[in-house]
């Protein structure tokens, strides 16, 4: 009984601290409810022996990456694997004014919130209250600072080749679920370009939604915030959602 209350607390720990945390149990076969607590670094308990916790271990490690529970087979032993990732992050890159109106609601829909700009006077708690952290920093050093992770969402919204492309490389080098760029159809051609110049592949380019967001005319800064978080929100749940890096003729009046 001490075994399980310790790993019922270490998983509720894990998931005060918004740390990615999974559990497997088994469900069937040899050792029902035996138990283990799997952590990116840790893992406490086990299912029986050392075989078996090594492949549980690898197959919730996985399944906390896409997030997802589901039963599994491993030898004779059903368990269930159950994700408990931490929420998403919102990287918003570029203080700007897109970049308030989208922190606001990405809050709303339940987001972790961080906000980078080098430039001070922008990135402060009173333009940005609801974010979660703010970093007065250059893109690729901010990134250097943060472990970026599977379910993150990354906005570059700077609008300047000297912010953007040191965010879009560091960007590219971690595994971010989605990375957008603010820009109009020449400005992500042009910027694509010069990206390719400094060796950058097309593959990985393929990974930047540029211009960024949905095909909604969207021209205020709030419209043109809903377009991007309707972006990812149709990537988070696996839909084609109508996006722009995708669809011809004008987009927003405000993207230049």
């Amino acid at each position: 009984m001490t075994d399980a209350i310790a790993l019922h607390e270490r998983y509720l720990r894990a998931v005060q601290e918004r740390t990615p945390v999974a559990t497997v149990t088994v469900i069937r076969g040899d050792g029902v409810g035996a138990k283990l607590v799997v952590l990116a670094d840790e893992v406490q308990g086990t299912l029986g022996d050392a075989a078996t916790d090594r492949e549980a271990t690898d197959r919730a490690r996985a399944l906390l990456d896409e997030g997802r529970s589901t039963s599994v087979m491993i030898g004779e032993r059903e368990v269930y694997i159950e994700s408990t990732p931490s929420p998403p992050t919102l990287l918003i890159i570029g203080a700007v004014h897109a970049g308030q109106a989208l922190c606001m609601f990405a809050k709303a829909m339940g987001f972790d919130v961080i906000v980078v700009d080098a430039r001070e006077k922008l990135a402060t708690r009173e333009r940005f209250p609801q974010a979660d952290q703010i970093i007065v920093a250059w893109p690729d050093e901010a990134m250097a600072q943060l472990e970026v992770r599977p379910n993150w969402f990354i906005a570059i919204l700077t609008h300047d080749p000297k912010f953007d492309e040191p965010a879009i490389s560091s960007a590219l080098q971690t595994p971010a679920r989605y990375i957008g760029a603010i820009g109009s159809r020449k400005t992500s051609a042009d910027r694509r370009q010069r990206l390719r110049d400094l060796g950058i592949s097309d593959e990985d380019l393929e990974r930047v939604r540029g211009p960024i967001g949905l095909d909604i005319g969207a021209a205020s800064p709030e419209e043109m915030a809903i377009s991007i978080l309707g972006e990812i929100i149709a990537m988070r749940n696996g839909r084609g959602g109508g996006a722009l890096t995708h669809a011809s003729g004008s987009i927003r009046g405000q993207q230049g």
